[in-house]
């Protein structure tokens, strides 16, 4: 599975620990899988039903990376990329599932989020390897080649691309589905305390751990002087952030690739969205990474139990919610209220960025 938010070198969300409380019915498992390493904390009377639970959670995830990996050959995806020009094609009920999410959030955003930008992110990444870059002629014809409008989903199982050269990229969203799938093994095996890590990109606190009101989560801050928080019960955290030039020792390419201009979105900013699973907020987060917070502004407000947070390298924030809390240490700024949806703006300038 391609990184869609950012390798997990390049920035971390990291979750405070709790382990400190009873530690001794509490289980710990991590393995790597679709290009990061999927980390599982969970708390029961019984360890070893927590242990064969997180077993067969990440057992998931592996099988799910058999079914959307863009980079294994062999992936129902990769056939599916490859045979469904003009002809429509049966898949796993997991593929197409994922598919039909990710065209929901393409109606959503008018078109922002398209898991069809395949030919775009491919190209950009070989720039990002060094590759030739291409004239604008013929970056046109690759965007050509994209638009969720040319997804035709043939119930129950079948798929047909109107595009002859149209493949399909889940990483803006394929790990966010996997997290759901493992929740809701964990939630099959009994559990009810757990804590799953995408490699930091999507987060899901089940339940909560021992003796605490939640998970509690540090956000991504590219600044680092705002310290922002986030208690997760029962619901998502995914972040994106477009990569570093200095890093890539060019600024034009990028691997969150903008479908209305064909290029990599131009952002110094990381996005924090918080939803109700897994497949919103990694959906969400890479919508409103190429939004930005005001066009964001009416599509968290139609969509409860979410809320956003941008922050850019130089410290201002901009946040959104309709619902969840996102606090900053020692900053009482960050008294967002529950009951209505606004965007909040604070940091070091207070200034605009975004979209």
């Amino acid at each position: 599975m391609r990184c869609s938010k950012t390798a997990a070198t390049i920035f971390v969300v990291a979750f405070i620990s709790v382990l400190s409380a009873d530690c001794q019915s509490s289980v710990y498992k991590k393995k790597y899988v679709m290009g990061t390493v999927f980390e599982v904390i969970a708390y029961d009377d019984s360890p070893q039903r927590a242990s064969a639970a997180i077993d067969a959670a990440l057992r998931e995830a592996v099988r799910l990376d058999a079914v959307m990996s863009n980079y294994k050959p062999d992936s129902d995806l990769s056939r599916l990329n490859r045979t469904a020009h003009f002809h429509s094609q049966r898949v796993p009920p997991d593929l197409y599932r994922v598919i039909a999410e990710s065209i929901d959030y393409s109606r959503l955003s008018e078109g922002k989020f398209d898991i069809t930008v395949g030919p775009l992110v491919n190209y950009w990444k070989s720039v990002m390897r060094g590759g030739q870059s291409i004239s604008k002629a013929e970056l046109e014809k690759l965007r050509a080649c994209t638009g969720y409008e040319k997804i035709v989903l043939v119930p129950p199982d079948q798929v047909e691309f109107r595009s002859p050269c149209l493949q399909i990229d889940l990483g803006a969203i394929g790990k966010g589905f996997a997290v759901d799938r493992m929740v809701a093994i964990l939630r099959s095996k009994g559990l009810s305390s757990a804590f799953v890590n995408a490699g930091g990109s999507t987060i899901y606190g089940l339940g909560s751990p021992p003796h605490e009101s939640g998970w509690r989560v540090r956000l991504r801050d590219p600044s680092g002087k705002n310290a922002p928080e986030l208690v997760l019960v029962d619901n998502s955290v995914s972040t994106s952030e477009q990569t570093a030039p200095d890093l890539l020792g060019t600024s034009r390419a990028g691997h969150i690739v903008d479908p209305e201009t064909g290029e990599p979105a131009v952002t110094s900013a990381a996005v924090s969205a918080v939803a109700r699973t897994g497949t919103a907020s990694d959906a969400l987060s890479t919508t409103l990474l190429l939004l930005g917070p005001r066009k964001s502004a009416p599509l968290i407000q139609d969509t409860a139990g979410t809320a956003a947070i941008w922050i850019s390298s130089t410290g201002d924030i901009e946040s959104v919610t309709n619902g969840p809390h996102i606090s900053f240490t020692g900053d009482t700024r960050s008294n967002i209220s529950s009951q209505s949806t606004h965007v909040e703006r604070g940091g070091q300038n207070c200034s605009q960025y975004g979209n």
